[in-house]
């Protein structure tokens, strides 16, 4: 799926959002920084790699930067994420993904869930394939008397967008404010990556 916004500037940045989505949380969550990245301005494209085809290995090729995403299960991970990752190896090998922009989002049952593993996962595999790594950004929020459970970044967490919804619930249930959470990762993204590719242009 690919999603062209109007232009952002003299440049619009291609931003991936590469993810996996076990019972469609996590799938909600891309959609949200698709958005984000879009109304800044982004040529945006949602690449589920469970599955993963060539054509969209070539895509996130051609990407200035790519955002993972995937449900924490078990402390880290989904294991169709972890397939993906181990596949950028071919990447890694010919620095092909280096000096792109990386960030990334996670959902889990629990209001911790060990979700931050998850996130530093994601962080490390960015460094070994030599890319930049985008944070979320935001102060906490809901962490006083005079804050709510609709905050942004609701959960605290400052490497990516962090979602619990419960396990009962499904797509539907994903936290309204955790869904605002990655819209703003999905921004930031967008307008970090306008200022490398502007910054390379001029460069050239």
């Amino acid at each position: 799926m690919s999603v062209t916004a109007a232009p952002f500037g003299a440049v619009a940045p291609v931003v991936s959002v590469a993810y996996h989505s076990g019972y469609g949380h996590t799938a909600v969550l891309a959609e949200a920084v698709r958005t984000g990245a879009a109304e800044a301005g982004a040529e945006v494209r949602l690449i589920d790699v469970d599955g993963i085809t060539e054509e969209q290995w070539t895509l996130l090729d051609g990407s200035d930067a790519i955002v993972f995403g995937s449900p924490t299960y078990m402390g880290t991970a989904s294991g169709a994420f972890h397939a993906f990752a181990e596949a950028t190896s071919a990447r890694w090998a010919t620095q092909a993904w280096k000096d792109k922009l990386a960030a990334g989002f996670t959902n889990s049952g629990s209001k911790s869930g060990d979700k931050l593993h998850t996130l530093q996962f994601f962080q490390i595999l960015a460094a070994q394939l030599g890319m930049h790594w985008v944070n979320l950004g935001l102060l906490p929020g809901w962490n006083s008397s005079t804050s709510s459970e609709n905050d942004l970044n609701r959960l605290g967490v400052f490497l990516g967008a962090a979602a619990q919804t419960d396990v009962d619930g499904g797509p539907e249930a994903v936290h309204k404010a955790d869904v605002a959470t990655a819209e703003h990762l999905g921004r930031r993204v967008a307008e970090t990556a306008k200022v490398f590719v502007t910054g390379r242009a001029q460069a050239a």
